[in-house]
């Protein structure tokens, strides 16, 4: 149950200041998130795409507590838009956005940050490429699906995410599937009360499932969101038996996490797209990545131990 812990710590300060100061999380960091800027993304996009992966790109950050830093994040996004239009790999590159970079928890956060997101889905779309938006906190995600559903009025392309281990999914899953929307389905990653919540692994994997089949069964395009081998394989079932083609549904996965599984789908003739962060806040992020899978903890512990 270490998961909730280390979410716990990702919203400590006193935690976020120990961390960064252990002279081995940059080395660890780098596994997950390739660089701090634009110039050092470049390569990393070159590399994955050359090897016949698609990719997201995130600029990480979610610690906006003025409407200036709200700007700067979406100037970042239009920054990262430029360059893939320079790179011409606008339809193999997407964007990943999460609304309170964007200003969502501010005063008026919610006009806000669909005023800055929208520039970043319009120039999305002038390169061929699209944007989705990130699932956070249930507390924030009934402002996250209206302005998903005022963005698609003009960029009926744009996707969402949704979490299976909230007891809404489900519902929320069979009004996407009706739409028409793309939807990454995750298992969730935010420390969320029993409430509103699934707490149980298995439990979330059965929802998972049972979102799955409703996306799969409907009109819109999953994107599943997972490193499970087991969900994998199942979603590949779901696939097949909905008479879905290839190009019809695609894996999502971290970057820096089974990078041999993105290049076996890869070759198998899946669309395959590696979730790819970059910036230099980079702790939430990074502390979630922990908190998804007991490995990235023992990875880490190791190396804080080995080289601190």
């Amino acid at each position: 149950m270490l998961g909730p812990v280390i979410l716990a710590a990702s919203r400590s300060d006193r935690m976020r200041r120990l961390i960064s100061a252990a002279p081995v999380t940059k080395q660890v960091v780098d596994r997950f998130i390739p660089g701090e800027t634009v110039d050092d993304i470049v390569p990393v996009v070159e590399e994955l795409t050359g090897q016949g992966l698609e990719l997201t790109m995130d600029v990480v950050g979610e610690d906006i507590t003025t409407p200036e830093q709200a700007g700067a994040a979406r100037d970042a996004y239009l920054a990262l838009a430029d360059r893939l239009r320079v790179l011409e790999l606008g339809e193999r590159v997407e964007m990943s956005v999460k609304l309170s970079m964007f200003g969502q928890s501010l005063p008026g956060g919610h006009e806000l940050a669909l005023a800055n997101v929208r520039p970043v889905v319009e120039a999305a779309a002038a390169i061929g490429t699209t944007v989705t938006l990130d699932a956070e906190d249930h507390t924030t995600l009934d402002s996250m699906f209206a302005i998903h559903e005022e963005l698609r009025r003009d960029f009926p392309q744009t996707g969402c995410v949704i979490q299976a281990y909230l007891f809404r999914t489900e519902a929320d899953a069979r009004r996407l599937a009706a739409s028409g929307s793309r939807v990454r389905l995750v298992k969730g990653a935010y420390k969320e009360p029993a409430e509103v919540a699934l707490q149980n692994k298995h439990e979330i994997d059965k929802a998972y499932v049972r979102i799955l089949r409703t996306l799969m069964d409907g009109e819109g395009y999953p994107m599943i969101g997972s490193h499970d081998p087991r969900l994998i394989s199942i979603a590949q079932e779901l696939a097949r038996k909905a008479g879905r083609k290839l190009d019809e549904y695609e894996f999502q996965m971290l970057y820096g996490i089974r990078g041999e599984e993105h290049l076996r789908l890869a070759a198998e003739g899946h669309r395959m797209r590696v979730y790819t962060a970059y910036g230099t806040d980079w702790y939430g992020y990074f502390m979630r990545r922990l908190a998804e899978k007991p490995a990235n903890l023992r990875f880490f512990a190791r190396s804080m131990l080995t080289k601190g």
